[in-house]
């Protein structure tokens, strides 16, 4: 059982590869947390493995998958394998050493952490964009031959930390920013819709968090962003930005690109 968290189409891509390979199911976080986490417990078969793929947020895990994990019920656990694989742009710094607390908190181990590299999708930064369709189409072809190595890792029971990587500078980043990050990125936001806007509603449906309501049509941004930019990348017109910072700057979604 493979339970991932995605916004931009990237960890979903992973995730379902992974479950393929590995004979897996898949549980969507965004979809629990969409119904309130009302129902957070899963029947597991005494064969079955433990999965969790999710992209890095700031070298980090996501808010929502820590929220999730806290509601986490496995029923029929009994030493079963437990592997997380974390989708980043470049980098996870030390995003394995809190999820392997966060699973602790919940008597469960992590027994093998992966990451995989993929498109970057992080615009609400200055000097931060999509990547070119050249480093792109790279980052997609490695991260084929990845999810293969590690699907042998998982079968293997291998915690391979060469397939796992940090970057440089992780305790900064991990310890310094990602606390910063959650602080200050999460709650009232600057995301807003612009007359481009088609009124299609495909915002408010993705928000893993209900934060999008809409007047009239047009969408507008509660006080629960947690800055997963779900509702910037997935919007067919380039109708949402963050202040003014994302103007000129592209925008991505995994099966957009895939088939365009």
């Amino acid at each position: 059982m493979i339970f991932y968290f995605s916004a931009t189409g990237n960890s979903k891509w992973v995730a379902s590869q992974l479950a393929f390979i590995l004979g897996e199911s898949l549980v969507s976080i965004n979809d629990s947390l969409k119904k309130g986490l009302t129902d957070c417990q899963y029947q597991l078969s005494e064969d079955e493995r433990i999965g969790f793929v999710f992209p890095v947020h700031s070298w980090g895990v996501p808010t929502l998958v820590l929220k999730f994990i806290k509601h986490l019920e496995l029923q029929g656990y009994e030493n079963h394998q437990v592997f997380a694989v974390c989708t980043c742009g470049d980098d996870a710094g030390y995003t394995n050493s809190i999820l392997k607390k966060a699973l602790e908190r919940k008597g469960l181990p992590l027994d093998q952490c992966f990451t995989v590299q993929m498109p970057n999708t992080y615009i609400v930064f200055p000097f931060f964009d999509v990547d070119s369709q050249e480093v792109e189409s790279e980052k997609l072809e490695n991260a084929q031959l990845r999810i293969k190595k590690i699907s042998k890792e998982i079968v293997d029971g291998i915690n391979n930390k060469s397939l796992y990587h940090k970057g440089v500078l992780p305790f900064l980043k991990t310890r310094l920013i990602y606390p910063i990050f959650k602080k200050c990125a999460t709650g009232k936001t600057k995301f807003h819709a612009s007359n481009r806007c088609t009124r299609c509603g495909l915002c408010k449906d993705i928000c893993p968090t209900l934060n999008i309501k809409t007047s009239n049509g047009m969408p507008y941004w509660g006080n629960n962003c947690v800055q997963c930019l779900a509702c910037i990348h997935n919007c067919p017109v380039k109708a949402i930005d963050y202040g003014e910072i994302t103007v000129k700057k592209g925008r991505y979604h995994f099966k957009r690109r895939k088939n365009g």
